[in-house]
């Protein structure tokens, strides 16, 4: 075997597969994108080659360039781990990469990651699907190549469970507004997720009719549905929040527990044994208002 294409997780390196650390240590060169956690990268042994072949604003690497870069590495009989954020096959380009691998004669092998659309999520405590509440979620893409058909967010609004969307802050405005006419509640719940499972998480959570205007800054990982109220991490700190439950006096921060993203017409305590003993039903959850950011 000569290349790996190889899934970083969503930035922790607690996160990595033993597999994939153990393939980062032993490796001759690492080729790696830009979602690749630091954690992750400081792996790498030092002295082993080390090349960015990241897509960010003012610097793209184009995708046959960074295939051919494969092919010629795994040719020279190098071991060559290809870290991609995530898991390779989720958004990751790593289907084109292995086409180019097995046009070219170059053996190869796929190791898969946790992928940031169930991790930032997670990270958040946010569980894409919920008893009750969401028995599916969609995992879709907000950026798409020039040419190709767009999303029909509009039939994707009639799906139901939970909507997860990779690569979509620059479209989120035209994402929530075709959502909105395809029939979504504007009071839907959302939650924006930013350098999920690191030190430098942030959490921005909304109302679909906000999301437009929402503070967010790429990448980011967005969830749309009922189960974005939700917040089952416990011991969440708050700064900023005043007032009752779900009233913020700023976009800094947002509140510790589900309750404080739920209606505050109930008891919190009881509102949340609720949910979670899968008594409360998807058109009883909604968001009182607000847009903050933890």
């Amino acid at each position: 075997m000569t290349v790996w294409l190889v899934g970083a997780g969503p930035g922790d390196p607690d996160l990595l597969t033993v597999k994939a650390a153990r393939l980062i240590a032993e490796a001759d060169v690492v080729v790696h994108d830009a979602l690749v956690g630091d954690g992750v990268l400081a792996l790498v042994p030092p002295g082993i080659e080390s090349i960015d072949v990241g897509k960010r604003p003012g610097q793209v690497v184009a995708q046959d360039v960074t295939s051919a870069l494969l092919v010629e590495l795994g040719r020279a009989g190098k071991r060559v781990v290809r870290l991609k954020g995530g898991d390779p096959f989720v958004f990751g380009r790593g289907g084109e990469e292995a086409i180019a691998l097995l046009e070219a004669g170059v053996p190869f092998e796929i190791v898969p990651g946790i992928s940031s659309s169930t991790a930032a999520p997670l990270a958040a405590g946010i569980p894409v699907t919920h008893r009750g509440v969401a028995a599916a979620y969609t995992v879709v893409t907000g950026h798409r190549r020039e040419g190709e058909h767009d999303v029909d967010w509009r039939s994707l609004a009639s799906v139901g469970g939970t909507i997860v969307i990779l690569m979509g802050v620059s479209q989120r405005g035209l994402i929530a507004g075709e959502l909105m006419a395809g029939g979504l509640d504007p009071r839907t719940p959302v939650a924006a997720i930013r350098s999920a499972t690191t030190e430098r998480q942030t959490v921005l959570r909304c109302v679909l009719s906000e999301l437009a205007d929402a503070a967010i800054e790429s990448p980011a990982v967005i969830v749309i549905g009922p189960v974005a109220a939700l917040d089952l991490v416990p011991h969440r700190p708050t700064p900023g929040l005043t007032g009752s439950l779900g009233h913020m006096d700023n976009t800094t921060a947002t509140a510790d527990t589900t309750s404080a993203v739920l209606d505050t017409d109930a008891n919190a305590d009881e509102l949340r044994e609720a949910m979670l003993e899968d008594e409360l039903l998807v058109e009883e959850i909604s968001i009182d208002g607000m847009c903050g950011v933890y």
